[in-house]
């Protein structure tokens, strides 16, 4: 088994329900994180990344699709990088990273980055249907433009 390094680490903010956080889609948290953790560190070209996994626990609603490869692709990671989306409800973040660890560990893969991201108060059981965000007014933004929303092709 190879040793396994971490050479950053970055953390999705935390907020309280139906606060100010509310508005954000789980993928764009997830893409923060990513853009920031390849900013960290210079030296890495983002094409070198052999995969991506994260952690999202809820998957009903908006994140019913693979976050892992939106955030990916959110985050301006070449189309190249696969993305693996683990549940393990309340560990689903660490699950990510600890699958991450031993695919570096068993040779797979030589640079991963591992996290998760989640927004109950996005999902769709948990607010009253007044309350709750709308799926169609609720797309991702691309890359680079804040405030632009459109899917990532």
């Amino acid at each position: 088994m190879r040793p396994v390094h971490f050479a950053a680490a970055r953390r999705t903010p935390i907020g309280k329900l139906r606060g100010a956080l509310s508005t954000v889609r789980p993928d764009d948290l997830a893409a923060a994180v990513i853009r920031g953790l390849v900013a960290g560190v210079p030296a890495l070209d983002p094409a070198r990344v052999d995969d991506v996994y994260w952690g999202a626990a809820n998957q009903a609603g908006e994140d019913n699709r693979n976050v892992a490869r939106m955030a990916a692709l959110l985050a301006g990671l070449p189309e190249s990088v696969p993305g693996a989306t683990v549940n393990r409800l309340c560990a689903s973040g660490l699950e990510a990273v600890t699958t991450a660890a031993r695919t570096i560990a068993a040779g797979e893969a030589d640079i991963v980055i591992a996290g998760g991201s989640e927004s109950m108060s996005r999902a769709p059981s948990c607010c009253p249907a007044p309350t709750r965000p709308s799926r169609t007014a609720s797309r991702p933004s691309t890359p680079g433009s804040a405030g632009a929303w459109s899917t990532p092709r």
